[in-house]
């Protein structure tokens, strides 16, 4: 099972549309794709026609009973959708409140590597759309995730995000004493426009070592797409965006990895939290 995290300490940037266009992408090769949604906004849930603020198992019930020192069953909060190879482990809202209540409590670093250790003969490949801020659901992913994604929009506060990712990246890395790759994607690239080149040409100059070759366009086929529920690869498969995220995954590590044993799993420090 191949594990990998979509974050950036920034909003906007499009880690939900490449959680679900990769996704979708997977799923019409056969794949069992399980997303995973720390976001208390839920984008990545109310895309799937589930509700963050609805009653019922999500992920933030797999924090609250450890945090109860007891092991909840990870496929109870996980959910079908409309998409045979598609399920989602969603968001709440409560999750906004996970740092200030359960964030201090110890092991609360290790509660997806946990829970995904009890499921790795169940999918294939789990994506998780991480919040825009440093917290405990980020450093759950960033401890569990064995790749990861980085989106980035072409435009100047995005770099901002950029830096404070990658410096909180380090700080996990040396927790977790193992190097996490990662890959840097450009997003709503409009090439048609100054600040798309120029800032798509200061990744290049900063970043050419980790950032993809290619991009991610601007297409209005992203909206339609998530005004209907459905990941761009299913509604429009030869639409300019599916076809980047086809790309895209050509680029991502799939191969076996075999899991970890819940008993082997380091110890996630939790002072890289705020």
């Amino acid at each position: 099972m191949k594990i990998w995290a979509i974050a950036n300490q920034k909003g906007g940037v499009g880690k939900t549309t490449t959680t679900i266009s990769l996704a979708g992408h997977l799923a019409q090769q056969g794949l069992r794709v399980l997303l995973i949604d720390i976001d208390p906004h839920g984008s990545m849930t109310s895309y799937f026609g589930m509700e963050p603020d609805a009653p019922g198992a999500s992920v933030y019930s797999l924090f609250k009973t450890a945090a109860e020192g007891a092991v909840l069953n990870p496929l109870r909060v996980i959910h079908p959708t409309a998409f045979e190879q598609i399920s989602l482990m969603p968001a709440a809202t409560a999750l906004a409140t996970l740092d200030r209540q359960l964030g201090k409590q110890d092991g609360m670093g290790l509660v997806l590597k946990r829970a995904l250790a009890l499921l790795h003969d169940q999918f294939d490949v789990v994506l998780i759309d991480c919040p825009p801020i440093l917290g405990v659901t980020m450093v759950n992913a960033l401890a569990v995730a064995q790749f990861l994604f980085i989106p980035v929009q072409t435009e100047f506060l995005a770099l901002k995000g950029l830096e404070r990712m990658l410096n909180t990246l380090a700080m996990v890395q040396r927790s977790r004493k193992q190097r996490l790759d990662y890959l840097i994607v450009p997003t709503m690239v409009d090439m048609r426009t100054r600040a798309s080149r120029d800032t798509l040409q200061t990744l290049r100059d900063r970043y050419s070592s980790a950032l993809w070759a290619e991009f991610i366009p601007v297409d209005t086929l992203f909206r339609e797409a998530s005004r209907l529920g459905q990941p761009l690869p299913f509604l429009q498969p030869q639409s300019r965006g599916s076809q980047a995220y086809a790309v895209l995954l050509a680029h991502a590590p799939l191969g076996v990895a075999q899991p970890p044993s819940p008993s082997t799993i380091p110890a996630i420090s939790q002072e890289v939290l705020p």
